[in-house]
Parts: structure tokens; sequence; C-alpha cells
């Protein structure tokens, strides 16, 4: 707002409208720019009855910083009833697979009860022959959200904004 008010006081710019512009204040361009839409209505009702009947995960990455152990990806999955969160670095994509199969092992041995379903985006670390062997011999359903729509897979989507995604992938 600063220059642009100098600008205008010294008519650099032909026909530029002398405005009269307030200190710390935002223009409505720069804050329909900063607004976020949510073109899909929240849902506040938590569809599951008990921990682990329902994982939401996704990959994040590459990030820009590497984290301390050198990965540059985060695998993030959300219990939808505790909305209690794992967040995992890895270095490649490659490795979702072997540690989610890690840590499917782990919590179900811990919290003595079974996943039985996992929602995930349509990316090719959760949407391959593996995966599919794996969850139909444990008799786990897998949801994917439909393409280029992160919000109806919006719990975990909220999640990675946390910890440095930014709601989409970065990788193309």
């Amino acid at each position: 707002m600063h220059h642009l008010t100098r600008i205008a006081s010294k008519d650099l710019v032909i026909s530029l409208p002398k405005l009269k512009f307030e200190r710390n204040k935002l223009c409505e361009a720069c804050q329909m720019g900063k607004q976020t839409k949510s073109s899909f209505k929240p849902i506040n009702v938590v569809s599951t009855t008990k921990p682990l009947e329902l994982l939401h995960m996704d990959l994040f990455g590459p990030s820009r910083t590497i984290s301390l152990g050198g990965n540059y990806y985060g695998l993030v999955l959300v219990d939808d009833y505790s909305r209690f969160t794992w967040t995992f670095f890895i270095a490649t994509k490659d490795e979702t697979y072997h540690v989610f199969k890690r840590f499917m092992k782990v919590v179900q041995n811990e919290k003595d009860c079974s996943i039985s379903s996992i929602k995930s985006d349509n990316g090719r670390e959760f949407q391959n022959e593996k995966f599919d062997r794996f969850c139909s011999k444990l008799g786990n359903k897998h949801n994917f959200s439909a393409p280029r729509t992160p919000q109806h897979n919006g719990v975990v989507e909220r999640k990675k904004q946390i910890f440095g995604g930014t709601g989409q992938d970065n990788a193309k």
C-alpha cells in the first residue's frame, strides 16, 4: 500500500486513480486472495463407533525441508473416531506400503482391535497390487476418494497442513 501511495502521489502511472490508502489495511483484492473456500459443507458427525474402525491416510511431499533422518515425504494416518494422528517420515513413496504394514500390525496388537476400513486418495502409493492383496488378505475395506477432490478425504488433508503438507501433493 505504501508503494502504491507513492506511485499515485507522484503521477508515475498514467490514468492511475487517486485513491486514499489507509495504513495497515488490506485492500479488497488482497483480502479475497487470502480467503480459503469451503465448497463442501463440513460433516461434524463422527461416522464410526469405535477406535480404528476407519483410518484416513495420505502422503505429502516432497517437502522443501529434509527431516532429521534425511526423509522428504510424510505419511499421515488419522483415526476417524478419536482423530488421533500418526505421522511417519519416509525417504521415498515406495516405502509407504512397508511402513503402513508395520504400523497396522503394531497398532492392532497394542490396541487389541482391528482396522476394518481405510480411506485414501487415488495415489499410486495406495492404489496398487501390494495394497490390494494386503487389504483383501486381512479383510480390510480400502475406499478411495474421488479423483482431484481432496475434500473427500478432508480429515487427513487438514492434518497434513499442520505437518507442512500443502493440502495438495507437491510431487508431479
